[in-house]
């Protein structure tokens, strides 16, 4: 999983073999230790926030060729009004994107309805200046109307249209990374089975952008990539679900040991489990004039 450079950590070592050890059940052992080893280890390790530097080493994923973090500095850079980010988790991404941007905003808020995370997005937000607002992911933004020169988001569990539209000023603009349709959808139905069309394709760009445009916005761009990931071992596949909580809804290691023990067994004998995420760039824009905040 890539995100802003991931620190190194020290990997468990392969179990040995010798030519000698008879396939015997004492032989057996070793493996199921590791199998719950690893099981341990995934369902263990903390899931606040959104930085993914756990998973170096144990899992990939290809990064969009636009490098969003990097265009949402520069959006941040030039906006001429108060800055939104919707659900931004950890605040990783608006702290890396904030700490880049040439000109800070006069005004930035972040909202986030996960407990955990906003107690998280708050503390490490503080000193870029931003202001943290506990603000569930289905709820009404809780802001007036028209408060925002431009709204961000990378991310979100679902971008709901109207409310983006309602809180940005006349010429503002929404500018996010989305998740796209069919994304992990190997990991998923590797767990949960051949998944409905309308599930798979509840992402599509093409449905988002007919959303955007009911809402009332124009949409100034709009590309999407599909992108490999690979997990090197079933313990990245427990912490990925865990984060990751709405790919397979209620997963827990005791709930699917079975399939865990398949899939650990299969990345041993063949490598890599791969699937591919989808991701697609976002830029919509509020009609009317731009209306500019004198620069202080």
């Amino acid at each position: 999983m890539t995100r802003p450079q991931p620190e190194a950590r020290s990997q468990p070592q392969p179990e040995t073999r010798t030519q000698s050890q008879p396939q015997s059940r004492p032989e057996l052992r070793p493996r199921s230790r590791a199998f719950d080893a690893l099981l341990a280890e995934g369902a263990s390790v903390p899931t606040e926030g959104w930085d993914f530097s756990w998973f170096e080493g144990r899992a990939t994923e290809a990064r969009p060729s636009w490098g969003y973090a990097t265009l949402k500095a520069g959006r941040l850079g030039t906006a001429d009004g108060p800055v939104l980010d919707v659900q931004t988790g950890g605040g990783e991404v608006l702290d890396f994107a904030l700490a880049r941007a040439p000109r800070r905003p006069p005004l930035v808020v972040a909202t986030e309805g996960w407990p955990p995370n906003v107690r998280k997005a708050a503390a490490l937000l503080r000193p870029r200046g931003a202001t943290v607002v506990a603000a569930a992911e289905d709820a009404p933004l809780p802001f007036v109307d028209g408060a925002f020169a431009l709204v961000v988001s990378r991310h979100p569990v679902k971008p709901h249209w109207s409310e983006i539209a309602r809180v940005l000023r006349p010429g503002g603009t929404y500018f996010a990374q989305h998740v796209g349709p069919d994304s992990a959808y190997e990991v998923v139905e590797y767990f949960l089975g051949p998944q409905p069309r309308e599930r798979r394709h509840a992402r599509h760009p093409d449905r988002e952008r007919r959303a955007a445009e009911a809402a009332g916005l124009e949409i100034v761009d709009l590309r999407a990539e599909r992108l490999r990931m690979e997990f090197h071992d079933v313990a990245a596949v427990v912490h990925f679900l865990r984060k990751v909580i709405w790919m397979v809804p209620g997963f827990t290691v005791e709930a699917y040991r079975s399939r865990l023990r398949a899939l650990h067994e299969r990345i041993e004998a063949e490598g890599p489990f791969v699937a591919h995420s989808t991701r697609h760039l976002v830029e919509a824009r509020r009609p009317g004039p731009a209306v500019h905040t004198p620069r202080r």
